[in-house]
């Protein structure tokens, strides 16, 4: 069951008994006589339980991050906070947008519900904006028409989980005046073909053995893993729609197996 669904029905519940006792079973009650130990159970827990559904669903909520398709950026371990108002504030629990602020920029880390099941979170880098068209071509990649330029920046290994050693090539990928590090395998090809689903919007996109080109639909974003062969985005599974955005991941908080990436920042 999703966690903010549990949150607010303890609210209600907690809040409900808080209520019920203030006015109804407190009147009842002889003068000096005790609570009954769910009423005070649930009147010690309703404001702790307030306090973190508002943060949860407001202003920032935590995640971990489960693999390595966001390597070097994250690291599989990382505990990460995500900003839940950058993109607008919604209404919890159906993720309604209520107030508008900034729109998503290409290269953000965002986090969305996974369009072909919701219920799970992901976290990708935003590639291409409504309107755009990506093109993803022999490891390289073009926004309406233009390439992004990629710096070589020598090796980058890494171990997947059950033991096995990758070898990749580290790149500086720039999208507009932004930096960000990518993995490039040379040993993978470009795309799978055989792993590309039928998504919403799949009639936008056009795919050969080396190429993927997709026009972005309105209200729609196109996302890319920075670990760029061993990622299933947007390339696979279709556009993220503005409904289905939590929020911009901006810091890591904890990794209990490396230490000295508490408190990066995320770009």
């Amino acid at each position: 069951m999703d966690f903010a669904l549990i949150l607010f029905l303890l609210l209600v519940a907690t809040g409900g008994i808080w209520l019920l006792d203030r006015f109804m079973l407190a009147c009842k009650r002889g003068a000096g006589a005790a609570e009954p130990w769910w009423v005070e159970y649930a009147k010690s827990f309703f404001p702790v339980i307030l306090v973190v559904f508002f943060i949860r669903s407001f202003l920032v909520e935590p995640f971990k991050i489960p693999s390595g398709s966001m390597i070097p950026t994250l690291q599989v371990g990382d505990f990460i906070l995500v900003n839940k108002f950058t993109y607008g504030i919604r209404l919890p629990i159906i993720n309604k947008k209520i107030v508008q602020l900034n729109n998503p920029q290409r290269g953000d880390v965002m986090v969305f519900h996974y369009p072909e099941n919701p219920s799970l979170d992901y976290i990708k880098r935003v590639i291409a904006l409504p309107g755009d068209t990506v093109e993803y071509r022999n490891k390289r990649l073009w926004i309406n028409g233009v390439e992004q330029h990629q710096q070589p920046d020598g090796d980058y290994n890494y171990v997947e989980t059950g033991l096995n050693f990758v070898h990749t090539e580290k790149r500086i990928e720039t999208l507009g005046e932004r930096k960000h590090e990518v993995l490039v395998n040379p040993e993978v090809p470009t795309l799978h073909l055989n792993a590309v689903a039928e998504f919403a919007g799949r009639e936008n996109c056009s795919y050969d053995d080396d190429m993927v080109r997709c026009k972005v639909p309105e209200g729609h974003y196109f996302m890319l893993g920075d670990n760029r062969d061993n990622s299933r985005d947007s390339r696979y599974w279709g556009f993220v729609p503005d409904r289905q955005i939590v929020g911009k991941a901006f810091f890591i908080w904890m990794n209990f197996s490396d230490l000295k990436r508490i408190g990066l920042s995320i770009n």
